[in-house]
C-alpha cells in the first residue's frame, strides 16, 4: 500500500504530466533540438527568478567584488610573496562565502529540477519504436506469485501478454532462472499509441507503447509505489497492490539528440544551454550569479 508520501508524489506528477504534455501540444512540433534549445532557456529565466527571491543579493554582490579584489591584488603585488599569498587567502575565504550563498537558491530549486528532468527525459530521453524492429518486454511477477509460465495468449494461470493487431507478439513467455522476470518480445506493424495487457491468473496490469519518431511521451517503466521510481518515471500511474506484477519495461532506444552530425544526450545540453542561459539573461534580470 503507498504511503502519504508517495500518494504526494503521485498526484504531483500527474499534475506535471498534464502540464507537460498540454505544453509539448506546441513544443512537440519543433525538432528535438530546437525545442530543447527553448525549454533550456525557459529553465534559465525560471532559475534566476528563483535565485533573486532566495539569495541575499547584496551580500552575494559584495562577496563578489572581494574575490575580484583579492585577484586583482595578485596581479597589482606579483612581486611580494607574502601580499600574494595573502590576497590568495582571502579570495579562498570569499568563495567558500559564496559557495555558502548559493546553497541556499541551490536548496530551493533542486527538488522542482529532479521533477522536471524526469519529465523531459520521458520527451526527450528516448526514440520512438519503430515498424518492424523488434523490441523486449520485461515484467517482474511478485514475489511468490503463483503459476507456471504459460506463453502468448494465456491457457492456464502463469502470465501472459496481449496487445492490439498492431503489435505481434512473436515470442512465447521467458522466465529468467532464479528471478521472477518474465520476457516477451514483440513487433509493432503499425505506428500509434498502444496499450500492451498483462494478464496472470485472474489479474491484469497494462503499459502504454508508442510506435512513432515524433516529439512525445515515452514510458520504458511502469512502477509499484516507491519514491525513488517513481521521480524516475512519473509517466504512467502507478501499478496497484491487485496488480500481478512490480514493474513493466519496454526497451526503448536511447539515441541522443542530434547535434551537426553527434549524438549528445539531451541532459548535458539541457545543462549547458540553461547555466550558459543564466549567466547571459543575469544582467537583465538584475540578478547577481
Amino acid at each position: 500500500m503507498a504511503t502519504l508520501p508517495q500518494r504526494a508524489l503521485a498526484g504531483i506528477n500527474a499534475a506535471l504530466t498534464w502540464l507537460f504534455d498540454a505544453a509539448f501540444v506546441l513544443l512537440g512540433a519543433l525538432p528535438p533540438l530546437a525545442g530543447l534549445l527553448l525549454v533550456s532557456l525557459v529553465t534559465s529565466a525560471v532559475m534566476l527568478l528563483v535565485v533573486a527571491r532566495t539569495s541575499n543579493q547584496p551580500r552575494m554582490a559584495a562577496t563578489k567584488r572581494a574575490m575580484h579584489a583579492g585577484l586583482f591584488e595578485i596581479r597589482l603585488f606579483n612581486d611580494d610573496l607574502v601580499a600574494i599569498l595573502r590576497a590568495l587567502g582571502e579570495v579562498l575565504k570569499q568563495n567558500g562565502r559564496y559557495l555558502l550563498l548559493s546553497l541556499v537558491p541551490l536548496l530551493w530549486m533542486i527538488v522542482p529540477l529532479v521533477l522536471v528532468i524526469a519529465q523531459l527525459q520521458a520527451f526527450y530521453g528516448y526514440a520512438g519504436l519503430e515498424v518492424g524492429q523488434p523490441v523486449l518486454v520485461k515484467a517482474e511477477r511478485r514475489p511468490g506469485a503463483g503459476g507456471a509460465v504459460t506463453g502468448r495468449g494465456g491457457s492456464g494461470a502463469g502470465p501472459a501478454l496481449e496487445a492490439p493487431p498492431e503489435i505481434r507478439v512473436e515470442t512465447a513467455a521467458v522466465q529468467l532462472v532464479g528471478s521472477n522476470e518474465v520476457l516477451w518480445r514483440i513487433v509493432p506493424t503499425a505506428p500509434g499509441a498502444f496499450t500492451l495487457t498483462l494478464r496472470d491468473g485472474a489479474r491484469t496490469a497494462t503499459k502504454a507503447v508508442l510506435v512513432s519518431d515524433v516529439v512525445a511521451r515515452r514510458s520504458p517503466l511502469r512502477v509499484s509505489p516507491g519514491l525513488v521510481d517513481q521521480l524516475l518515471y512519473p509517466s504512467e500511474p502507478l501499478l496497484d497492490d491487485e496488480s500481478p506484477v512490480t514493474s513493466i519495461i519496454v526497451a526503448y532506444p536511447e539515441p541522443g539528440i542530434d547535434v551537426l552530425g553527434v549524438a549528445v544526450h539531451w541532459m548535458i545540453l539541457f545543462f549547458v544551454v540553461s547555466m550558459a542561459g543564466a549567466f547571459v539573461l543575469a544582467k537583465r534580470f538584475g540578478v547577481t550569479l
